[in-house]
C-alpha cells in the first residue's frame, strides 16, 4: 500500500512538473511574439516618423536659402473665397482673418484715390504683395497701375476684369518681378461661372542688403 502511494505522488509530481512547463514554454512564445510585434511596431513607428517630409515655413515645397523671406499667397476664388498671403510663416491675409476684401488686397482700400496716396506712401526696400480677390481691375486707372509696375509688376496693365493675379515685387526694385502669376477671365476656360480658377504662387524673396 505504500509503495502504491508513492507511487501516485511521484506521478502526480511528475504531472504537475511536465503541465507547469508546457504553460511556461508557451506563455514564453506568446511573450516573444507579443514583445516582437511590440518591436516590430515601433520600428514602423519610428521609420514612419523619419520619412514624414518636413513642413517648411508658409508650407512651401523647399527651405529658403539665408537671407531669404518665405512667402506663398493666393488669389481669390471668384467672389466666395478671400485670397491668402504668407510671409515667413506668418498669415498676413485671409478670409479666416476676416482682413481681405473686394477688389487688390493690399490693405482693404475701396477707393483708387486712397489706394494711389497708399501706393505713393511705400518706402524703397518695402515688400509688397498683392492678391486679387473678385474684381482687382475696374477701379484702377493709369496712374495706380503705373505706381505698381514700379513695383515691379509686368501683368498690372494688362489686369481685366475678374482676372486673378498674385504679385510680390518691392518698392526701388531695379527690375521686373519674377513673382507674378496672372489667370485673364474667360468664359471659355473659367474654372467657376465668371471667374477663373485660385492662382498661387509661392517662393524666396531676397532680403535687402545694407
Amino acid at each position: 500500500m505504500r509503495v502504491a502511494g508513492a507511487a501516485k505522488l511521484v506521478v502526480a509530481v511528475a504531472v504537475f512538473l511536465l503541465t507547469f512547463y508546457v504553460i511556461s514554454q508557451v506563455f514564453e512564445i506568446k511573450m516573444d511574439a507579443s514583445l516582437g510585434n511590440l518591436f516590430a511596431r515601433s520600428a514602423l513607428d519610428t521609420a514612419a516618423r523619419s520619412t514624414k517630409p518636413p513642413r517648411y515655413k508658409c508650407g512651401i515645397s523647399k527651405a529658403c536659402p539665408e537671407k531669404h523671406f518665405a512667402f506663398k499667397m493666393a488669389s481669390g476664388a471668384a467672389n466666395v473665397v478671400g485670397p491668402k498671403i504668407c510671409l515667413e510663416d506668418n498669415v498676413l491675409m485671409s478670409g479666416v482673418k476676416n482682413n481681405v476684401g473686394r477688389g487688390i488686397n493690399v490693405a482693404l482700400v475701396n477707393d483708387v484715390a486712397p489706394f494711389i496716396e497708399f501706393l505713393k506712401s511705400i518706402q524703397d526696400g518695402t515688400i509688397v504683395l498683392m492678391g486679387t480677390y473678385d474684381d482687382g481691375a475696374t477701379k484702377l486707372n493709369d496712374e495706380a497701375r503705373r505706381l505698381i509696375a514700379e513695383l515691379g509688376s509686368t501683368s498690372i496693365t494688362n489686369l481685366g476684369f475678374r482676372d486673378n493675379w498674385v504679385f510680390c515685387g518691392g518698392k526701388g526694385i531695379k527690375t521686373k518681378s519674377p513673382f507674378e502669376q496672372h489667370i485673364k477671365n474667360n468664359k471659355d476656360t473659367n474654372k467657376y461661372e465668371g471667374w477663373p480658377e485660385v492662382v498661387e504662387m509661392e517662393g524666396c524673396i531676397p532680403q535687402k542688403q545694407d
